[in-house]
């Protein structure tokens, strides 16, 4: 695979995620270095193929995918300081994912390892010139990068691409409202004129982006709206998950059914603050819509 040049100091390595290597005087910053047995020596690879060396890692947030190869590259990672511990911990992102330790192998991907953390930062800092922007939904800490002289933003998971929603249903989320937040705010940087780079899924910009964008948005809509409705039968979480994932036309398996069971729980929660729906008891905990 190939370096995609972005602009005169960025480069996207491809993958899921694409790793951004952004170059600076002193060398250069790997952004979600990523996963896989040889990634770390891909990149250093054609890092040395631009003549300079890797002098620091950033990671968008803490899910496995995005940085457990980290600790395989000699250079420091920096992350917010609300994904710290997801990104030290396997347990904690086991948590985040499944809701608690989770049967081996059963996740899209798992790593069982520690990946340490070398340094924290805020939204707003601008580590190695590029500014770190809060989109969080996703996950607690979930940033992006606003590389100025670029013209880019490397969006991590603040959103998908059309074909893995239509795979799974679902967005992944642990908190609606922030999400959609965080869609509205890459909207805005659109019309500005930036171009955005997803970590799975192809660079967008313009209008294609914002029907991207868009896409995401109203799906998260659409289930907040589907869901009070689909209550007025009393549904398990569980049974709800099978019922969306039939509405969208998804291959149920476990996997994705597990997955789902995330953001979904996520929006059962925001819908019984709002007093549009409430629990009950009924051979298990199930959920209906309220009076």
């Amino acid at each position: 695979m190939a370096l995609r040049r972005l602009g005169d100091s960025a480069y996207l390595y491809p993958g899921s995620p694409a790793t951004l290597i952004r170059v600076f005087d002193e060398g250069c910053v790997l952004v979600d270095p990523g996963q896989g047995s040889g990634r770390h020596k891909d990149l250093k690879r054609e890092v040395r193929k631009l003549g300079l060396d890797i002098k620091a890692q950033l990671a968008t947030h803490g899910h496995a995918d995005h940085v457990s190869v980290a600790p395989r590259i000699n250079a420091p990672l920096f992350i917010h300081r609300f994904e710290f511990s997801i990104a030290e911990s396997p347990l904690n992102r086991e948590l985040l994912t499944f809701g608690s330790k989770a049967p081996k192998g059963f996740l899209a991907y798992q790593f069982p390892e520690e990946v340490k953390v070398h340094a924290v930062f805020e939204w707003g800092d601008e580590p190695f010139g590029l500014k770190a922007i809060r989109l969080n939904g996703h996950s607690p800490g979930m940033t992006g990068f606003l590389d100025e002289e670029n013209g880019i933003i490397y969006a991590g998971d603040s959103f998908f691409g059309e074909r893995l929603i239509t795979a799974v249903g679902v967005p992944y989320f642990v908190e609606p409202e922030l999400f959609k937040a965080s869609i509205i705010e890459l909207q805005n940087y659109v019309e500005k004129g930036y171009t955005l780079v997803p970590s799975h899924g192809k660079v967008v910009s313009g209008e294609e982006a914002l029907k991207l964008l868009d896409f995401n948005l109203k799906r998260v809509e659409e289930l907040e709206a589907l869901i009070p409705g689909l209550l007025r039968t009393p549904m398990s979480l569980d049974e709800l998950a099978f019922k969306i994932m039939g509405h969208y036309g998804v291959k149920v398996t476990p996997q994705k059914l597990a997955l789902n069971l995330v953001p979904l729980r996520a929006i059962i929660a925001e819908l019984y603050n709002e007093g549009k729906i409430e629990a009950v008891a009924d051979n298990g905990l199930k959920w209906r819509t309220a009076p």
